[in-house]
């Protein structure tokens, strides 16, 4: 099974893996399948969200998903259940799942994941001198 199938397969029929459609567990879930992998799967991510987003950030990806979905979101308690309201669980959920698909697509393009890495050292330039 592909890493495009796996993601598929969990984002519709995530029932199959205990998922409860709260935005929290589903990251922690991709998370874990990532490092069964060997951080193989998501290898990227983050600086992928961090080029597309334009601006440098510290966050790892569970946070800056939020931020591109709810640009003005208090990250503090993100990761409490009743931080966002049930419909914002899904949107990000949604969100979430969406990026990462998208994201695989960069990711298995050697040439567009390596410019996509020199944008990211050359936004990081200044700060790293």
């Amino acid at each position: 099974m592909s890493d495009r199938e796996l993601i598929e397969k969990i984002r519709d029929r995530p029932g199959m893996d205990s998922l409860d459609g709260t935005y929290y567990p589903t990251a922690m879930f991709l998370t874990g399948i990532d490092f069964g992998r060997s951080g193989g799967l998501l290898r990227g991510f983050t600086e992928w969200l961090v080029v597309r987003r334009g601006e440098c950030s510290s966050f790892y990806w569970h946070k800056l998903v939020l931020l591109d979905l709810f640009p003005d979101i208090d990250l503090k308690g993100w990761k409490n259940e009743d931080h966002l309201t049930p419909e914002q669980h899904q949107q990000a959920v949604d969100h979430l799942f969406s990026l990462v698909l998208e994201f695989l697509d960069v990711r298995d393009k050697p040439r567009e994941l390596g410019l996509m890495y020199k944008r990211y050292e050359a936004m990081y330039a200044h700060i790293w001198g």
